[in-house]
């Protein structure tokens, strides 16, 4: 029977709801905003309970905003930011404590208690992941051993730790299920990908138990039932569940072995499908892409901590811009012979240096490097971490990568996407849909209803190809100068 289909992206700045027709067509988009709670330690959060109330008024505005009848939507898919935590009382769902969010590194002192027992290794053997507070498992951890009585309740099983996607599940179905996806799963840092459960021996070194982990589900499985607290007349069943990067890659359409995408948001995720075996690096993690009819696809995936930041702090700390618009204009105007790089570790560098005590430099600077250089320098940026993790990927699967698909807001850059192509050397493809984490959970769902067909779902979406054009010369010349940049940056 047809339908809407509804997606809810729940990502780090706000909530996102959105509703496609029958044949998978965006139709609407309705936004909330919610609080970033940062200290001056500059560790985030924010309130699970905004989270969940935006949640559900998201979606009344979508309704109310493109007019239709309620009762005509089907089914619900859900995209959620990754590695985000949170620990909430199972019996009355009320938080103990704010949600860590992926950006905060408080969790690295339990890192580095981990490190020093010689846990990291196995750690990396089981999970896939490096060690790092990037993921949810210090997180958690730190909650469990700062807030009081948390970590005796936990031991008692009367808490639930999760990531944000399990939280609304939870939530949405009135406590009901307590279910995670296989992609947000392997992102915890605490799921042994080979097993595909819960690691006993991860788990018990982070001090988690166990049985405070949510059940884990096919990306496409059930997940309960929900009205938003009566405002459907009827309940909708939940039937997609995918962490965001995950989400683009399905929206994507990168279904087979070798395809790549990137995501550009406030920092990026680069993503390769490598198929049904997983590859284990040094230089990127191995994930789950995710769990689909019963069976389980591996990714390579690198993460970078600033890239659409990097333009946020071009506009509000360095008053360089007042909106990102003016980057593009910027970046064509600078210097083209100017030899500034900014290496934006403010947070350390993520993939592949894996060096959290990194410091952020601009560096190559002349007496002629003007505002119009450092605003193309910071964008630039951004391409070159991109092909570091892309290089990397090449060399540990083995796989020549043919494109790079790439979303998120920074792609509307003309600049920014040419420079990408030409530092790549691979066409890089812009699909005309911006929501392409809420549109593979949402096609997830719908795939499972039945109101989906695989066959024709991703035939009708238009793309903007842009084509390498940049002398090998120049480029090679320009690389060099970004990892002698970067070398300047690096701790070690």
């Amino acid at each position: 029977m047809a339908g809407y289909v509804l997606g809810i992206d729940q990502s780090t700045q706000g909530t996102k709801a959105l509703l496609f027709d029958e044949t998978g067509k965006l139709l609407c988009r309705a936004d909330l905003p919610h609080r970033q709670i940062v200290n001056e330690k500059g560790w985030v959060e924010h309130d699970p309970e905004e989270i969940y109330q935006n949640t559900v008024g998201v979606v009344k505005l979508l309704v109310e905003k493109s007019g239709i009848d309620r009762r005509e939507i089907r089914v619900l898919g859900i995209s959620n930011q990754r590695e985000t935590a949170l620990v909430w009382d199972r019996a009355t769902g009320r938080p103990v404590y704010n949600a860590i969010v992926w950006q905060c590194a408080r969790g690295a002192a339990i890192c580095e208690e981990i490190k020093q027992q010689k846990g990291a290794e196995n750690i990396r053997s089981h999970t896939g992941l490096q060690l790092s507070p990037y993921f949810s498992a210090a997180k958690i951890a730190w909650v469990l051993r700062h807030v009081e009585g948390a970590q005796e309740r936990a031991d008692r099983g009367e808490l639930c730790c999760g990531t944000v996607d399990s939280w609304l599940v939870y939530r949405l179905t009135g406590g009901k299920e307590f279910r995670t996806d296989y992609s947000n799963a392997s992102r915890t840092q605490l799921f042994n990908i080979r097993t595909l459960n819960w690691d006993p021996e991860v788990c018990r070194l982070f001090g988690i138990p166990t049985s405070c982990l949510a059940q884990v589900t096919d990306s496409d499985g059930c997940y309960g039932e929900t009205d938003f607290e009566g405002f459907l007349e009827h309940p909708i069943p939940i039937r997609g569940v995918l962490g965001d990067s995950h989400g683009a890659l399905f929206g994507q359409g990168c279904l087979k072995r070798g395809m790549v995408k990137a995501t550009y948001g406030t920092g990026s995720s680069i993503m390769m499908n490598i198929g049904e075996q997983p590859v284990f690096s040094d230089r990127v993690v191995t994930s789950l892409a995710w769990g689909m009819n019963g069976k389980v696809d591996y990714v390579l995936e690198g993460n970078i901590n600033y890239t659409g930041a990097v333009i946020t702090w071009l506009k509000d700390e360095l008053k360089l811009i007042t909106s990102p618009s003016e980057t593009e204009e910027l970046a064509k105007e600078a210097s083209p012979c100017d030899t500034a790089y900014l290496v934006p570790a403010f947070s350390g560098l993520g993939a592949p240096y894996w060096d959290s005590e990194a410091k952020a430099v601009l560096y190559g600077m002349t007496r002629t490097t003007r505002r119009p250089e450092i605003v193309k320098a910071g964008l630039e940026s951004i391409v070159y971490q991109i092909t570091d993790v892309l290089t990397a990927m090449e060399q540990e699967s083995g796989i020549a990568i043919e494109e790079l698909r790439v979303d998120g807001g920074p792609t509307r850059n003309g600049y920014l996407m040419q420079f990408q192509s030409d530092m790549a050397q691979i066409p890089v493809q812009v699909p005309s849909s911006e929501e392409l984490s809420g549109i593979g959970a949402a096609y997830a769902a719908g795939l499972a209803a039945g109101i989906y067909q695989m066959e024709t779902l991703f035939e009708g979406q238009g793309r903007t190809k842009f084509a390498p054009s940049m002398t090998r010369e120049d480029r090679e010349q320009k690389y060099r100068g970004w990892k002698k940049a970067v070398e300047k940056a690096l701790s070690k």
